[in-house]
């Protein structure tokens, strides 16, 4: 072998170690609802139904990639508490916090994707929607206890509740961003942006976290792009390419 074709693997050994040993970033993927909570209701379809096949598109989509090690909160229809999802991702020391769910409104020509930050909420809307989706506490036994008090029902519980610092915001917020805007692009519909809102289910996760509607079951046009395979599908590669895209703009 000639000293430049010597030098050259030299050179590149580096980088191929960096590659092969680099720990790949654990995502918590998280579908929402599940078991007795089946969240929103379309004409034809449950939300916990739709959220559980595009978080399990999601898991196969990472773990093709070496650069992940997807968990998922729940693999059937079961039923988790809120607080054991955000705990999951803590206990196992996760890089990433997906939660994915599906938006409902009365109005059903409402439609669109909209990605959430653990943050205050500044609009009437961005309340309704937290409120329905901590809703889900009154399922849980002990609520009071666990969730320290907090009434999911009281506006009055989430001006205090918006009190709580988020080490992660930053960095859920660009998450986030990411994630509309590929959603925007593989799915070609519209996104309704990135917005704060006080959802349990992010309480206390300590990483960048963000829940993600990812279109309102109760539009009927929206309903059955949500539950074809397609439309899983589009969705999972569009929140697998914010990841990546994340970690590859990571600021060093």
């Amino acid at each position: 072998m000639s000293k430049g074709r010597v030098g050259l693997l030299l050179c590149c050994i580096p980088a191929l170690l960096s590659v092969r040993f680099m720990k790949p970033s654990l995502v918590v993927i998280d579908p929402g609802h599940g078991g007795k909570d089946p969240g929103a209701s379309g004409k034809v379809y449950k939300e916990k139904d739709i959220t559980l096949s595009v978080a399990l598109k999601l898991s196969e989509l990472l773990k093709k990639d070496p650069l992940f090690r997807p968990v998922l909160t729940r693999e059937n229809d079961t039923f988790v508490e809120l607080i054991r999802r955000a705990d999951t991702a803590n206990k196992l020391h996760a890089d990433f916090f997906i939660s994915i769910h599906c938006n409902a409104n009365p109005k059903k020509e409402v439609h669109g994707s909209e990605t959430y930050a653990l943050g205050e909420h500044k609009s009437q809307d961005n309340l309704a929607v937290v409120m329905r989706e901590n809703s889900a506490i009154l399922l849980e036994e002990g609520y009071q206890r666990t969730y320290e008090g907090f009434d999911p029902n009281s506006e009055e519980a989430y001006i205090i509740f918006s009190l709580i610092q988020h080490a992660y915001l930053k960095q859920s917020l660009r998450l986030a961003r990411k994630i509309e805007d590929n959603l925007s692009e593989k799915t070609s519909r519209v996104s309704r942006g990135v917005k704060q809102a006080g959802f349990l289910v992010l309480w206390r996760t300590g990483m960048p976290s963000v829940l993600c509607e990812i279109g309102f079951i109760t539009n009927p046009t929206e309903e059955k792009f949500l539950a074809s395979e397609s439309g899983q599908t589009y969705i999972a590669q569009a929140l697998y390419q914010a990841l990546r895209q994340y970690i590859a703009t990571q600021p060093e």
